[in-house]
């Protein structure tokens, strides 16, 4: 399903703010996979996102998805096989729209002819249909400027629109993050009912340790543009936060003893 090889980016090469976001990632995805990535700040993690969702062309490496090499392909293009969720609950919607538009744009996305057609009532029994299972009792307010939505109530909707075409892909970029802990949550719990039922494969970042443990079927620690660790099988369905607490000291105490040696190296040599 998902197929990444070799992927390197550096940004601003060869000048003072040089940065190598990604060093040789390699990662593969059968269909249906639900794999969450965590790593601290500047570990590669959304940078990964933004390679895979068409943001920028990295320097090497290739990208296949469903068969297809999109490494070059627009961010447009990619959006009619990739649905994506930001961290914040205002990306990706249209404020002063409806509801209904909305998710009407959301389904147009991957069709023809105008938002008229849409929105015919067929389209709107459709739509409600699908914030009805939300549970957040949305389906009686189709009418309402989406804008006026909670972060909570947003940041559900912005889920179901990332995935109401059922896209080959779905990434989430630590979409709970802004959230408070009970929208958080709602969120949380939507979101393996609907990768769940309709089987998308996911790739979710996440600071949380928490929902690192709690969700997926395979987890990924970045750091430094590398994958550095991974757990899948058995191995990630026993995993716990305390694993992965060990796991970031392990990575951050090899780093130390690499940078103590190279100081030492280079104090003989110089």
């Amino acid at each position: 399903m998902l197929e990444i090889r070799g992927l390197r980016h550096t940004f601003n090469p060869g000048a003072p703010a040089e940065m190598r976001a990604l060093q040789g990632i390699d990662l593969e995805l059968e269909r249906g996979a639900f794999a969450i990535v965590l790593g601290t700040n500047g570990s590669g993690k959304s940078t990964l996102l933004n390679a895979v969702a068409g943001s920028f062309v990295p320097n090497h490496g290739s990208i296949h998805l469903a068969g297809d090499d999109i490494t070059r392909w627009p961010e447009h293009r990619r959006a009619t096989l990739i649905g994506r969720v930001f961290q914040n609950p205002f990306s990706g919607t249209a404020p002063s729209m409806t509801v209904a538009e909305n998710l009407a744009l959301a389904a147009h996305r991957t069709r023809q002819g105008g938002l008229g057609r849409a929105l015919s009532r067929q389209r709107r029994g459709e739509i409600a249909e699908e914030v009805e299972r939300l549970g957040t009792g949305l389906e009686g307010r189709l009418d309402t400027p989406i804008g006026l939505l909670s972060g909570g109530e947003r940041q559900a909707l912005t889920l179901l629109m990332a995935t109401f075409e059922r896209p080959q892909l779905l990434l989430l970029d630590e979409h709970t993050a802004a959230l408070d802990p009970k929208g958080g949550e709602q969120v949380l719990r939507l979101t393996q009912e609907i990768v769940s039922r309709l089987r998308l494969t996911t790739v979710m970042v996440t600071h949380s340790l928490s929902q690192a443990v709690r969700l997926g079927d395979r987890a990924l620690m970045m750091h430094r543009g590398r994958v550095v660790h991974e757990w899948s099988g058995i191995r990630k369905r026993r995993l716990r936060v305390d694993d992965l607490l060990a796991t970031f000291d392990e990575v951050r105490g090899a780093e130390l003893l690499d940078g103590s040696a190279a100081e030492m190296l280079e104090r003989q040599y110089v």
